[in-house]
Order: C-alpha cells, then sequence, then structure tokens
C-alpha cells in the first residue's frame, strides 16, 4: 500500500490539530504535529520572515522522517502552503524556497477546516475576530483552487468532521 498523505489546512483555532489527531487515531495513522508551535515555543513569539524558512525546512524533515517509515495514512497538521499563508499576512511576501517546494511537497488530499468554533486564545494565535479568520479561510480556500489541489472543506462538530473525511477518504480503502 503506498502512503496516502493528509493536510489539514485552515486559520488559527479552526480545529485542524483536535481533528488531525482524531482522525489518525481512528486510521491508525501517523500524525505530524505543527513544526511552528514548537519552534516558537523554543525561540519565543517574535519571529522574521526567516524564521518561516527554518520551520517550512522542520516541517518538511518531520514529513520526511515519518514517510522513511512507510506509513499507510500520513497526517499532517499543516504543510508549506500554511506557511506561505502565514509569510504573505504577515511579512507581504514569501521565501522563494518555500514556493518552489509547494508543488513538491502537495497532499493527496487537503482539510480545509472551516472557522465556524469558537477561537480560543492561546499565546500564538494573533486572530480572534471572526471576521477577519473567514476573510483568511476564503484565501486558503482560492489557493487550493489556484494550485488545482484536491480537498475537501469540513464544518460542524468534531465528528461531523470526522464523518465528512472518512467519507471522502473512502474510495482509498
Amino acid at each position: 500500500m503506498s502512503c496516502k498523505k493528509i493536510v489539514f489546512i485552515g486559520v488559527e483555532s479552526s480545529g485542524k490539530t483536535t481533528l488531525a489527531r482524531a482522525l489518525a487515531e481512528k486510521l491508525q495513522g501517523t500524525y505530524i504535529p505543527e513544526y511552528a508551535r514548537v519552534y516558537l515555543d523554543a525561540n519565543g513569539l517574535t519571529y522574521k520572515q526567516a524564521d518561516l524558512l527554518t520551520i517550512a525546512k522542520g516541517q518538511m524533515q518531520l514529513v520526511n522522517e515519518a514517510l522513511e517509515k512507510e506509513p499507510h495514512w500520513l497526517l499532517c497538521d499543516t504543510d508549506l502552503l500554511v506557511i506561505k499563508v502565514w509569510s504573505e499576512q504577515v511579512f507581504g511576501s514569501c521565501d522563494e524556497w518555500i514556493e518552489e517546494h509547494i508543488n513538491h511537497t502537495k497532499a493527496d488530499l487537503y482539510i480545509l477546516c472551516t472557522p465556524d468554533i469558537a477561537w480560543e486564545y492561546d499565546p500564538q494565535r494573533t486572530m480572534p475576530i471572526l471576521k477577519d479568520r473567514i476573510a483568511l479561510h476564503q484565501h486558503y480556500k482560492a489557493l487550493l483552487e489556484q494550485l488545482a489541489c484536491e480537498f475537501i472543506t469540513v464544518k460542524g462538530s468534531l465528528e461531523n468532521r470526522i464523518q465528512q473525511v472518512t467519507a471522502a477518504l473512502g474510495n482509498w480503502e
């Protein structure tokens, strides 16, 4: 069996991590955490654009190490598309290396998480206003469409989201 890479994408506080972990458990897959959290916890919340390149390479390293173990399901709590959007939002541009590697690291399926759950404070989060999160959600959707990525949009409770993803994965099993 070949590995199926699923990436959870979307704005902060949209349930990506919770959903990715739950599906990794349900599918007995390999969960890849968001490297940015580890990096910012270790290096502080003040960062430069160059740090995003380091974060992107760290995220790719986690994925590549997991792929060496040949899992059937690889469930990633982010990828380079998220880092691209983050960089463009904060700095107005994205590092060329990240741009170049996006097409080579595409997922088999992206799960775009709708920001229809309550925003929760976290020192790494900066977007408490729902209107702003919805606008950024639309940006993610447009980017996925522009890059011709295979994706589904999920919404509702965790149970509903799990059902939506499971239904989409049904033809792969």
